[in-house]
């Protein structure tokens, strides 16, 4: 199997490249090229630092858990929960052709396909992938809207909630095809417009959760507000009785348009699943390609501090995110996929350095004030302000509308010695 797909940018679809595919058995291989006239354009910029603005086709080193394709591009691949729709979606299919005598036996899904496989209009960031005919990939289909409206939520979470309990019809899987999104991991979520006429990410109740994992999370993102933190704006609705955490997209401006977004293991180069790394290497990524370097540290310096006080371990690389602003210059993108985890250990996923390794303490934290060029009475000041923001986490939950037993299993994320250390830093 081999293809050759354009890639292009933003809502006036601009070209810029051409990535071909190239697939024998159970071997793939990808590369990258950009066009002529983007090399040749003033505006034009790498898509990552890892694609430099050059000539001829890039190619990229596959590791043993990451994607064939550059991580510019694979940061739009569908996320988990997404990629299990569409395995059980393919299977579902052969099964249909298998019993209307079709056949039904297609090989096996590629990289490739899963790559086109989420919608060209909620896509995350700003590519778009068009076919050999010009169309663009994953297209909707004739008679279908491309992104559901908030008045379908509920049969969204009824789908969602088949797949899970293994009992998914057709239907179910046509309504959810496409709808993934690539910022999120394996719980159940699908991309809607809001009521606003916004694209946002609906997160759903899973079937295995033991404490209201939605309303937590939209508590820490409110809490993280509070605590001066540049992060997504988020509300809860409900649906079919059930919390659902809506998150606006953040690479969808006010004005209309489509901002580029990489994930921070694709600024720094690396398999996001493979490796320990620090946010010491964010912080040398911000100061080589970053349009307010200082100003970012020192939010990514909050946010540290606020994963430790809230217990947020899962902060790997693809939970963090850059937005391109201007010709090769990039911001920190808008927190997202933030939670309290009060059965975790205070271990981060991200490093605060090398030297502190995986504790969540803000012992760690002060320590990396040198590396990070922060003045210790002005990190004083941000552990504070973090400090009080966090500890208004009940007052904040009840008014969310979350019930006391609600609360209460979250409490060891909230209620532990690092607030006391926080307190006693921050004098």
């Amino acid at each position: 199997m081999r293809r050759t797909i354009g890639i292009a940018l933003g809502d006036n679809a601009r070209g810029l490249g051409t990535l071909r595919f190239d697939a024998q058995g159970a071997r793939e291989n990808a590369a990258f090229a950009y066009d002529a006239e983007w090399l040749a354009a003033a505006d034009g910029f790498a898509l990552e630092p890892g694609l430099p603005l050059v000539a001829g086709p890039q190619f990229h080193r596959k590791g043993r858990l990451g994607s064939v394709f550059h991580g510019a591009i694979a940061d739009t691949e569908p996320d988990g929960w997404a990629r299990r729709v569409i395995l059980r979606d393919h299977a579902k299919q052969r099964q249909e052709a298998r019993r209307a005598g079709g056949g039904g036996e297609a090989g096996a899904l590629n990289a490739l396909d899963f790559l086109l496989a989420v919608d060209d209009a909620s896509r995350v960031g700003a590519l778009r992938f068009k076919d050999e005919s010009g169309a663009f990939q994953r297209a909707v289909e004739d008679g279908r809207r491309t992104t559901p409206p908030l008045i379908e939520l509920g049969m969204l979470l009824s789908a969602s909630r088949a797949v899970e309990t293994n009992s998914e019809t057709v239907a179910d899987l046509q309504f959810l095809r496409g709808r993934g999104t690539s910022l999120g991991g394996l719980r159940p979520k699908c991309t809607v417009v809001d009521s606003d006429g916004r694209l946002s990410i609906g997160k759903f109740p899973s079937v295995a959760d033991d404490r209201a994992v939605t309303k937590g999370e939209v508590l820490a993102l409110r809490l993280a507000k509070a605590a001066g933190i540049d992060a997504a704006e988020c509300r809860l609705v409900e649906s079919e009785g059930e919390p659902v955490a809506l998150i606006r997209r953040f690479d969808r401006p006010d004005g209309g348009g489509r901002l580029m977004y990489v994930s921070a293991a694709t600024m720094l180069g690396v398999e996001a699943e493979a490796g320990e790394h620090a946010y010491t290497e964010i912080v040398d990524a911000l100061r080589a390609n970053g349009a307010a370097p200082q100003a970012d540290t020192e939010e990514l310096w909050r946010r540290i501090a606020f994963s430790i006080l809230i217990n947020n371990v899962d902060d790997h690389l693809r939970n963090h995110g850059f937005l391109h602003v201007d010709r090769g210059q990039w911001r920190l993108a808008p927190a997202f996929d933030v939670n309290p985890f009060p059965e975790r250990a205070r271990e981060l996923k991200t490093w605060v350095s090398e030297e502190a390794g995986p504790e969540a303490t803000i012992e760690a934290l002060m320590s990396v004030l040198a590396y990070f060029r922060i003045a210790p009475a002005r990190a004083r000041e941000i552990l504070a302000m973090v400090e009080r923001a966090v500890s208004q986490w009940r007052a904040v939950g009840r008014g969310l509308g979350m019930t006391t037993p609600e609360l209460d299993q979250f409490a060891e994320a909230f209620e532990h010695d690092q607030r006391a250390a926080a307190r006693s830093a921050s004098r």
